[in-house]
């Protein structure tokens, strides 16, 4: 299991959203002392495969591989074995793969940790994507549900399956605490401070949103990888993440 975040800066993960490994590398000698993992996605994967887990294993970088597992059980749990004896230790899967597959990755998935002696990882399970708005989820999946009710229900799942947290906007993440309680992470996937722009996503959260809904990490991706000053960007961040932290001791 990876550590709950100590400090504002352990709660930031930098999407690595690049296609060009070299400057994945730049990003993350730059920034490993500003946040605390880098997100790996499609782009790296898709052009370089475990070489961009190498790259952040090598600058002493830590990794939340965003796989987004969704297939048959099966299928899913032999990729998930394949993370782990490659030292993955923190992914997701889709949550909507259904509970056989969720279970099953679980299981094999800490079965293979045990057989290599390594600590067991920390699977997330993403309940909708931030691009989705209720419209998409109404109109286009057929759900009559309410994001809300939707998204908690397979937070659910996630924990009765064994998963260890959820990927959900700070907006949801307020009713998985209350009702699933503290002992479950809570990632939120579109973070954008005030001062920068929403781009293609659609349920977002600023830092502080994210705090306050109890949200453990959270990904931030072109705020800081665009910046003029990638680092000031982040200071900003980590700044905005103890503000909010230390208004929400005074409000508890």
């Amino acid at each position: 299991m990876i550590e709950r975040p100590l400090t504002a800066k352990d709660r930031i993960i930098l999407a690595l959203d690049v296609d060009n490994l070299k400057e994945a590398e730049d990003l993350v000698k730059e920034l490993k002392d500003y946040v605390g993992y880098f997100k790996v996605g499609l782009p790296l994967i898709v052009n370089y495969g475990f070489e961009a887990f190498r790259l952040l294993e090598e600058h002493g970088a830590k990794c939340y591989y965003d796989c987004k597992f969704h297939d048959i059980p099966h299928t899913v749990q032999k990729a998930c074995i394949s993370l782990v004896k490659n030292n993955v230790n923190f992914f997701n899967v889709h949550i909507q793969g259904g509970s056989k597959m969720t279970s099953a990755v679980v299981r094999a998935s800490r079965a293979a940790a045990k057989s290599i002696g390594v600590e067991p990882p920390t699977i997330l399970g993403v309940t909708l994507l931030s691009s989705f708005g209720q419209k998409t989820l109404t109109t286009e999946l057929c759900v009559d549900k309410n994001i809300e009710d939707f998204v908690l229900q397979l937070a659910k799942v996630a924990k009765d399956t064994g998963l260890d947290g959820v990927v959900a906007s700070a907006e949801e993440a307020r009713r998985i605490r209350k009702e699933i309680g503290e002992d479950f992470i809570i990632l939120c996937p579109a973070t954008r401070p005030t001062w920068s722009s929403v781009n293609d996503q659609v349920r977002v959260d600023t830092p502080r949103d994210a705090i306050m809904a109890g949200v453990d990490f959270m990904v931030v991706g072109r705020p800081i990888t665009t910046a003029d000053d990638p680092i000031g960007a982040a200071n900003l961040i980590i700044d905005e993440i103890e503000t909010a932290l230390e208004d929400k001791k005074v409000l508890c």
